[in-house]
């Protein structure tokens, strides 16, 4: 039982030094940050077009939501409309 535990560390461990290691590789290497560069003035005005169109325009997963309550209330306006059927007698024997 202790040898499965032992195991389990050993495969953890590996995983995560493997998982981790471009991280590490990226932290001791000064050479990938680059300096930053001058923006353009309209820049920001561009980022705060950007910004609001994407507020603007709404989700897929909204869309069909509200696509599916209009359907759904013009199925219960429908259902009230219509006067209530009566329902023919069953015969009597």
């Amino acid at each position: 039982m202790p040898a499965r535990f032992v195991k389990l560390f050993f495969v953890t461990f590996i995983s995560a030094s493997i998982g981790l290691s471009p991280l590490s590789v990226m932290a001791a290497d000064p050479v990938t940050a680059p300096a930053p560069l001058a923006a353009p003035a309209t820049a920001p005005a561009a980022q705060a077009e950007k910004a609001s169109k994407k507020t603007a325009k709404k989700s897929l997963k909204d869309k069909k939501a509200e696509k599916k309550s209009k359907k759904k209330a013009k199925k219960k306006a429908k259902a009230a409309q219509q006067p209530a059927t009566p329902q023919p007698a069953a015969p009597q024997q």
